[in-house]
This record gives C-alpha cells, sequence and structure tokens, in this order.
C-alpha cells in the first residue's frame, strides 16, 4: 500500500456556499420619515395648520430614528472591524494544531474510502487502525517508515479476512514508535494548521490536503 502527503478525507472535507442578502425594503428610514413630514406640511390645510406640538412630536420622533440609526450604523462597523481583528488574529494559529473533533470515515459498501493521518513525530515502524462503532479493530494498514507529517491511506472497505464490510461510519486511529522507541498514538481529525484562507466573510483553515471552515474547528492547541 502506497501512502502520500496529498488527499482527502471525510472529516475535512467540507463545503461553503457564500450567503447572500436582500435589502428589507418594507422598512422605512429616516429619509422616508423626513420626506413624509414634509409632505404633510405642504398639503396642510391653511385654515386649520398642523399642530405645533404634533409637528414637535413628529420632529423628536425623527431625531431619535436618526440617532438610532446613526448608532446601529456604527455598531455594524464596530462588529466588521471585530471581525476583521479575529480573522487575522487567526493567522497567529498557523504551525498550531487544529482538531475537528471526529476521527470518522464514511464508507460506501464494495467503495474505497481515503483519509489522512497526521504523525506529530517521525515514525520508525506503525499501523493505522480501523475500528467499528463499538471500538473493535477490523483493519489495521501498514504505516511503514516515515518522516512526521500528513499522509494519505486508501482503505480497500473489507476486514482483516477481506470482506467487503457494510455501508456505515467508522473510526481511525494510529499507532506508531518513533526512533527513539517511544509507544505513540495519533488518529484523523487532528492536523496542523498550515494556511489561513478568508473567503465572503469566513475564515477557512488548511488542514492536510483541505480547506476547513473555522466553524468546524473544535479546538486549536
Amino acid at each position: 500500500m502506497a501512502i502520500t502527503s496529498t488527499g482527502l478525507n471525510a472529516a475535512t472535507n467540507a463545503e461553503y456556499v457564500a450567503s447572500t442578502t436582500t435589502k428589507d425594503k418594507s422598512v422605512l428610514g429616516k429619509d422616508d420619515f423626513m420626506t413624509l413630514l414634509l409632505v404633510e406640511l405642504q398639503n396642510q390645510d391653511p385654515t386649520e395648520p398642523m399642530d405645533s406640538e404634533k409637528i414637535l412630536t413628529q420632529t423628536s420622533q425623527l431625531a431619535t430614528l436618526e440617532a438610532t440609526d446613526k448608532t446601529n450604523t456604527a455598531l455594524e462597523e464596530l462588529a466588521a472591524a471585530m471581525s476583521s481583528t479575529q480573522q487575522f488574529s487567526m493567522v497567529s494559529a498557523i504551525g498550531k494544531t487544529a482538531d475537528v473533533g471526529s476521527n470518522a470515515i464514511t464508507l460506501d459498501k464494495g467503495k474505497s474510502s481515503s483519509f489522512e493521518v497526521y504523525f506529530p513525530d517521525d515514525v520508525s515502524k506503525g499501523s493505522v487502525e480501523i475500528l467499528d462503532k463499538n471500538g473493535n479493530i477490523i483493519k489495521t494498514l501498514d504505516v511503514g517508515t516515515n518522516d512526521k507529517g500528513v499522509y494519505k491511506f486508501t482503505w480497500d472497505g473489507t476486514d482483516s479476512g477481506s470482506n467487503a464490510l457494510n455501508s456505515g461510519i467508522y473510526y481511525v486511529t494510529a499507532s506508531y514508535t518513533n526512533p527513539d522507541g517511544d509507544a505513540l498514538k495519533t488518529r484523523l481529525g487532528a492536523y496542523p494548521i498550515e494556511s489561513v484562507k478568508f473567503d465572503s466573510g469566513k475564515t477557512f483553515v488548511k488542514l492536510g490536503s483541505s480547506y476547513v471552515s473555522l466553524e468546524n474547528v473544535k479546538e486549536v492547541y
């Protein structure tokens, strides 16, 4: 079995769609109220002019509306600035490890499944374990000797007896030994952050060969 440093896996293969917004034209703004007030003044009955108290009340309401509008604008600008700051603060996370909180893969019966596993240390020997929902190891894949890094594996969808397994959710862990003889473990779903991308107001981090929305990252360490 060959392993490479590129590929896809179920834990990080997230798709994203840019959202669009439509302005609500059913809501009146301060300019609309000012227009209505001017029209009302222009068309008032000269013999029964609008009560000055009513004008003052409407003017006060207009001033309140304008102040509220300015406050909302300021809050929107503040939120945008904070969002931008938070986005770029993620740049400092490059090189750290991001965990998506799952080591699950999906199998379609009769098909193979590809995934990636990150090894934080050099590997002198080791194996990747495929587990069922009960935590039983049903298949192992040889890791071989490799430098630390992210490696792609392809599982043919069979158990240790070469029997095709049913479609469903399975889990991936790995046990290996480093050159110093230390026994270590790792699993699918935790990868070093290689880069950060901003798209349509969202932040994406590159984990292995895939970009994952920051919303799907459960922990950074």
